[in-house]
């Protein structure tokens, strides 16, 4: 079967492509800038550049498809371009009247529990949807799913950040309303069965995950996986919506938009006993919310140096070490196997529970930083010499750290070499009062335990040099790390939809450490003295 998807780079779409490429079918993505987000899998998905708001650039994208599953919508306004109106009702009314006259002859919309009385902006927008769903001249089935949480969600992954990283943490009223949230792939297994199953058409169907819960109650369970418990301020509805708009000026986020705010005092949940459809009518066991949470926490999305603010810093630090009885290779196995332990104190890398501490291809390692609480970084790339670390969301800087470690003559050189710029201007202000003689202490400190280990005699002291990257360089820069968390993503995604991975030496889900005769796509030449951006 051939299924166009609208918005298919959320954390709904993107596990849904995923899903229905496991399951055999073909998938066109439907997103403003398609060309680059089909590139996250490797195969079996046809990109269509467009604004489910111009009709124009619409024309013909179902065209050979069977089903349209319609996912794109905002939770929040940024008028006069994104309004509720604009997308989630007109937006819909457009892909109905061209799956209409491309004659396919299913849709699939993906709605929000609530929709048929809240009385939000948002709600009342889907509610409008709905009823331009139900005029399909075809077989159609609306979704009503609770709050859809997951990597990098709206709601929930920022709450974690929030505990990880702030000393206070703003309660919405009293934080006693209840929701209903879902999983991500229970969700996305429920859009399964429905692309499945024909006999549910001009059906409305509501899912949740089988708990009810508040705001107190989820922020009890992200302490207990983090091991930090901030403090809670209740802050009115009233005067809650005045902050999201003063925290939109800094760059800051709070885990609600105004409309959820209203959503969250009306009760968004199930109301009607038995009504469930995620275990009513497609039998699908709900992931309990202690287990969704404990997955999110290592889930969350790259942070990279394109989404932050100001001037992309390239820092390096690097030492020569002569009369090591190791080579360049085994210094740097010990290194990645021994990370969490010559890592200096200012970083636990314990911080959390059950964190890894080993440098593994795609591991999410957590980390505690003076002042700033628990961040993370991934390894993007790994291999017998080098590893490429990415900070996740949540984390003051956005960029990478490479370590490298390479034979100079008859010398081993290991370097840090880091590229980044703050998160936002709050972090901007952090990073530049504070924070970058404590990352320069911090890279120092672990070059002395390289030294140590090594079991070698330093030739001079630590070298470090840095800049500030021109436009052209940054732009390099941002790149290359893009490139290898896609390729991380397309390794991933293969080996979830047993196709086959875009390259053999890099990418595949399992990645080993590897020889250096492997691809490089890093941004500067191995040989440090002929730096290719400089």
């Amino acid at each position: 079967m051939k299924v166009l998807v609208t918005g298919g780079t959320g954390v709904i779409g993107e596990a849904a492509i995923t899903d229905l490429l496991k399951h055999g079918h073909e998938v066109r993505l439907l997103t403003r800038k398609a060309d680059e987000d089909a590139k996250l899998w490797p195969s079996g998905v046809e990109p269509w550049p467009a604004s489910i708001c111009d009709q124009n650039e619409l024309k013909g994208c179902a065209e050979g498809c069977d089903l349209v599953l319609h996912i794109a919508g905002i939770i929040e306004e940024s008028p006069p371009r994104l309004t509720y109106e604009g997308v989630n009702v007109e937006g819909t009314r457009n892909i109905v009247r061209e799956a209409e006259r491309c004659r396919a002859g299913r849709l699939i919309f993906v709605s929000s529990l609530g929709a048929e009385a809240g009385t939000s902006p948002y709600h009342r927008s889907k509610r409008r949807a709905e009823e331009v769903v139900r005029g399909f001249a075809g077989g159609w089935i609306i979704l009503r799913p609770g709050n859809v949480y997951g990597p990098g969600d709206d709601v929930m992954s920022l709450l974690l950040t929030m505990v990880r990283t702030l000393p206070i943490v703003p309660v919405i009223g009293g934080g006693d309303d209840k929701f209903q949230p879902i999983w991500v792939d229970d969700l996305v297994a429920a859009i399964s069965e429905s692309v499945r199953r024909t006999d549910l058409h001009g059906r409305v169907l509501e899912l949740a995950g089988e708990e009810q819960t508040t705001i107190n109650e989820v922020l009890d369970k992200l302490a207990e996986i983090t091991g930090r418990s901030p403090a809670r301020i209740p802050i009115p509805s009233f005067i809650a919506n005045a902050g999201i708009t003063m925290a939109s000026l800094i760059g800051a986020k709070l885990p609600v938009s105004e409309s959820q705010v209203t959503m969250l005092t009306e009760g968004n949940f199930i109301r009607t006993p038995g009504t469930n459809a995620l275990t009513s009518v497609f039998n699908l066991k709900p992931t309990p919310l202690d287990s969704g949470l404990r997955k999110l926490a290592d889930v969350q999305p790259e942070q990279t140096p394109d989404q932050g603010v100001g001037s992309l810093k390239r820092k390096r630090f690097w030492i020569d070490l002569s009369g090591s009885p190791l080579t360049a290779g085994e210094l740097f196995a010990r290194f990645r196997v021994r990370f969490g332990e010559l890592t200096p104190f200012m970083m636990d890398l314990h911080a959390e529970p059950g964190t890894p501490t080993i440098l593994d291809y795609g591991t999410t390692i957590t980390m505690s930083l003076p002042v700033r609480g628990n961040v993370q970084v991934r390894v993007e790339k790994l291999t017998a010499n080098e590893a490429v670390l990415v900070t996740l969301g949540g984390h003051p800087l956005a960029g990478a750290i490479r370590f490298l470690s390479e034979h100079i003559s008859d010398l081993i050189r290991f370097q840090v070499q880091v590229y980044d710029r703050p998160a936002n201007l709050a972090d901007w202000l952090a990073v530049r009062t504070l924070g970058e003689g404590m990352q320069a202490q911090t890279w120092e400190s672990l070059l002395q335990a390289i030294v140590a280990e090594s079991g070698a005699r330093l030739v001079s002291p630590i070298q470090h040099e840095e800049e500030m990257l021109d436009d052209d360089k940054a732009a390099r820069v941002e790149e290359w790390i893009k490139e290898l968390v896609i390729e991380r993503k397309r390794g991933q995604k293969a080996a979830a939809t047993g196709a086959r991975p875009a390259s053999d030496d890099q990418g595949a889900a399992d990645q080993a450490p590897r020889a250096t005769t492997a691809r490089r796509t890093a941004p500067v030449d191995e040989s440090f003295g002929e730096d290719a951006l400089a």
